[in-house]
Formats: C-alpha cells, structure tokens, sequence
C-alpha cells in the first residue's frame, strides 16, 4: 500500500518552522510498515531547508522515505499535471476529526491490509468509540 503521511502535527508535534517533540511511536510505526512491505511517502508543506531538516530528522530516527512530496523519487515536478500527491492512504492531523494514537493507526493498516486495494480510512478521535469507516 502507499501511504502518505504528514509531518507537522502527525510525526511531530507542532513547532514549524522548527521541528517539534517525536509524537509518540509514529516513525517506530511507520518504519514497521515499510518492514511489511508499504511505501511510505513524506506529504508536507515544507520545503526548502525547513524539508530537508524534517527529512534528516526522520532518516537519524530510521526512517527513509520511498519519496519526498513526489510520487515517486526524482519525480520531475510538470506543471501541466495535477500536483497531488497518490496514495491508498493519507495520514494527516488535519484529517476530520484528527489523528489517533499510532499504536492504533497500525492496527487499521495491518488488520486490512488484505483489503489493500483502494481504500480511505476515516479516523475519529474518540477511539473509545472505536468507529471506523472503510470505503472500498
């Protein structure tokens, strides 16, 4: 599966344009999921040298990414077309409803991951509730 992934706010905690405390567990997580096969790639706002930080930050912690606001690496960036980013999944704090707690952002993956076709997973971030809604 590929999976984009935020950085302020979901990896780290807000601080831009410096970089904030690791949110709990979210590069251990995502460096799991690469483990088990999934492309990883870092969506963000930054750019320029605030980009490259974050991307060091997370290459010191373990963490490569299969591509950097691309779709793939040394993507040529074309204007003529559309500049966003594909993926199966986006993990975003800006989600509705934010983000849960990536102990449990790797569970949902892992326990559909046999459904891995086309999928968007909407979190709600009351996980005591535990709702969750896949659309196929």
């Amino acid at each position: 599966m590929i999976i984009a992934v935020d950085f302020d706010g979901t990896i780290v905690k807000h601080k831009y344009p410096s970089i904030g405390k690791e949110i709990p567990f979210a590069i251990k997580t995502l460096v799991l999921l690469q483990q088990k096969g999934h492309q990883i790639i870092l969506w963000t706002h930054r750019s320029g040298k605030e980009l490259d930080e974050a991307v060091q930050f997370c290459k010191k912690r373990g963490l490569t990414f299969h591509a950097v606001n691309n779709n793939f690496e040394d993507e040529e960036f074309d204007n003529s077309y559309s500049r966003k980013i594909y993926a199966d999944l986006y993990i975003d704090d800006r989600n509705l409803l934010g983000i849960p707690e990536w102990g449990k952002i790797y569970e949902l993956i892992i326990d559909n991951d046999d459904k891995a076709e086309k999928k968007v997973i909407f979190f709600n971030s009351n996980f005591l509730k535990k709702k969750l809604a896949i659309h196929l």
